[in-house]
């Protein structure tokens, strides 16, 4: 029998036991608890970042990434409401700025709180955004109402939102963007949300970095106004075409290369925006063309599969310049049928500005079968055979041949030796005499310009004047002219009576006439040449006058105020309105040679130069006939009462020395 202490301290150590053994086990289930939920917190933790990840590699955009980021985050924490902001362009980029992306689960009040985040924008170290994006790390306010750097308390409040939390997405060190989020309820620091966040804000940045890469390659290779492949990727897919066309013997393609006729027209009436409008319609037009399920033979039975689109490649090479590459010819004659098809394209209108516009192209063609060739000589050699089309009227295509290549490498190399000529001394001027009919004596003289080109010979102008006046070498050559002639003028008048009138004719080009400080050139020239304007006549074509009457009639009228001389050269070969010439302060008429020639024989002849002298008397105007080269010719135009005369029958032209003769006053011995 056991006594009442005994006992008593048996129960009470049973009791101490099985207390602790509760403990233990009430500890041990409270551990496991706590590992359970932090092992389904993970899963929870992962599973979203899966979803996110995944998600956004599938994005189409960044947007879209974001906001599928910021749906996922709300329902995951339980927040009623997410936003996202990006930073600024330029200076501005430490400042976050709104996106159309919010997450709102509840009431009014709630989106009139994101409505009044998207009227804002954020500083640097500025609200929650603005933290985020000084420290580029997450921040979190527990209670929104007494935080003193959240300027929509106010509003805050009246949703009902009571904390928050915002963090980065990083691209390197840069804020590219933030997203943020609120809570009803004021809420601790969650140090594993924010961990989550951050991993979150990281895998985000990399979208946004993989979007710029693919954004700044799609920019590498393609033209920014049109979204055509540009110069660099159409090289790219020309070549992997050279390169198939080794392997297969068989295999023709064709580069186009395409021009637009008269484009600088419409940038200078209509200003480059319609320009750039046109561009794009022209892209879309040409585009057209090789989207036609027959657009190779109308009506032909094609053997084998029809190509698709993206064999061939439209590009945008630059200004008004196109070329395609066409995969898969039949034949040559295919490649001119598609040229013919992109002409047909471009003959509508097109309305820039409400005005219609039309324009047409010249296009030219080269075939990979010519020979073989790197990428940028078949671009070269396409181009060359355009540049042949607009030279035989525009609008128009031709094919590349081995001879156009011969004449391009001449044409360069007649170019540089042009451009070099100046420097060189290699011109010189020659003067022929214009002769009185009346009285047979030299009254004064043209100069006329040659080229003495080394191991070649003399140049005539008619070889080399086009080509500078398309170079711009014609002003350079132009100004060196004009001061060349005064200068001699001006030591002849000092061998001559003073009273022997004796002017110098210098030809003015279309390019130099358009100068807007011709008249200041030609006022200086004589200044520095000591010669009196009186004795300087600047001739211009009919052609070049008419270009643009108006402005030509204020150049004249200058000049003639200055007291130089001007004449219309060419006169009955261009297309003179009568009624502006009456208007056109010119002092003298030079009849062309091609109705001087025929003049002594041929009645229809006569009756033009009669028509023209009577013009040019009822208009106060001398007249000069070119290319006399007869006595026959002499007598009748002087018959005709034609004042002065020029050409082989009195003298060529001459260098300096040969001119001394003429200048003696004696009469010639046709007027003895």
């Amino acid at each position: 029998m056991v006594e009442g202490s005994s006992l008593d301290s048996v129960i009470e150590r049973l009791t101490k036991r099985l207390n602790r053994e509760r403990r233990s086990r009430l500890e041990a289930e409270t551990i496991a608890e706590m590992g359970l939920r932090a092992l389904y917190d993970k899963q929870g933790e992962m599973e979203l970042l899966e979803r996110i990840a995944g998600a956004a590699n599938q994005a189409s955009s960044v947007r879209e990434a974001l906001t599928f980021a910021v749906d996922q985050i709300c329902a995951y924490a339980g927040w009623p409401v997410g936003l996202a902001y990006v930073a600024g362009e330029g200076p501005s980029k430490t400042e976050m700025v709104p996106l159309p992306i919010r997450h709102v689960s509840g009431s009014e009040p709630l989106e009139r709180f994101c409505l009044t985040a998207y009227d804002m924008t954020y500083p640097s170290s500025v609200d929650l955004p603005g933290r985020v994006a000084a420290t580029a790390r997450a921040a979190w306010i527990t209670d929104l109402l007494r935080d003193n750097n959240f300027p929509r308390a106010r509003i805050a409040r009246q949703a009902g939102l009571r904390s928050g939390f915002a963090f980065p997405v990083l691209v390197g060190q840069d804020v590219v963007a933030v997203l943020e989020f609120f809570a009803e309820a004021s809420t601790e620091i969650d140090e594993s949300l924010l961990r989550l966040a951050s991993h979150i804000g990281a895998h985000l940045g990399r979208v946004v970095e993989r979007s710029r890469a693919e954004g700044l390659e799609h920019h590498a290779f393609h033209d920014a106004l049109t979204k055509l492949p540009n110069r660099a990727l159409f090289l790219d897919r020309l070549q992997r075409s050279i390169s198939r066309s080794h392997r297969h013997s068989d295999y023709t393609f064709a580069v186009l290369f395409i021009d637009l006729d008269g484009f600088k027209s419409v940038n200078d009436s209509l200003g480059h925006a319609a320009g750039d409008q046109l561009i794009v319609e022209i892209a879309e037009r040409l585009a057209l063309s090789l989207r036609r399920d027959d657009w190779l033979r109308a009506g032909a039975d094609i053997k084998g599969p029809k190509r698709s689109v993206g064999d061939d490649t439209l590009a945008r090479l630059g200004g008004d310049e196109f070329t395609i590459l066409v995969d898969e010819l039949n034949d040559s004659t295919d490649a001119v049928r598609i040229a013919e098809r992109i002409q047909q394209q471009l003959t509508a209108p097109f309305v820039l500005n409400g005005q219609e516009v039309f324009t047409t192209a010249s296009i030219g063609i080269t075939l990979n079968a010519t020979a073989r060739r790197s990428a940028e000589e078949m671009i070269r050699d396409a181009d060359i055979a355009m540049y042949r089309a607009k030279a035989l009227g525009k609008a128009r295509c031709e094919v590349f041949d081995g001879a156009m290549h011969e004449h391009a490498v001449y044409r360069l190399k007649f170019e540089t030796d042009l451009r070099r000529a100046l420097e060189r001394q290699e011109f010189r001027l020659q003067y022929q005499p214009i002769v009185s009919l009346e009285h047979g004596r030299t009254v004064g003289c043209e100069a006329l310009l040659r080229w003495q080109r080394p191991c070649i010979g003399v140049v005539p102008p008619a070889e080399f004047i086009a080509v500078a006046e398309e170079t711009g070498m014609i002003l350079p050559l132009g100004r060196w002219v004009l001061r060349e002639a005064c200068e001699q003028a001006r030591r002849w008048q000092e061998q001559i009576p003073p009273n022997a009138p004796f002017t110098v004719a210098v030809n003015i080009s279309a390019r130099q006439f358009a100068q807007p400080d011709l008249v200041d050139q030609v006022r200086q020239t004589l200044v520095e040449a000591r010669l009196p304007p009186s004795s300087l006549t600047l001739e211009l074509t009919e052609r070049v006058a008419m270009e643009d009457p108006e402005r030509a009639s204020v150049i004249l009228s200058q000049l003639r105020a200055l007291g130089v001389e001007a004449s219309i050269d060419d006169f009955g070969t261009g297309y003179s309105s009568l009624s502006r010439l009456r208007h056109f302060p010119a002092t003298m008429l030079k009849i062309d040679r091609s109705f001087t020639h025929h003049v002594h024989q041929d009645q229809a002849n006569r009756a033009i130069v009669l028509t023209i002298l009577t013009l040019a008397r009822n208009l106060g105007m001398r007249v000069v006939a070119e290319g006399i080269e007869t006595e026959e010719q002499a007598r009748k135009l002087r018959s005709l009462d034609c004042d002065f005369g020029q050409g082989y029958f009195f003298s060529p032209a001459v260098d300096t020395e040969g001119l001394g003769p003429w200048l003696s006053g004696q009469r010639h011995p046709c007027f003895e």
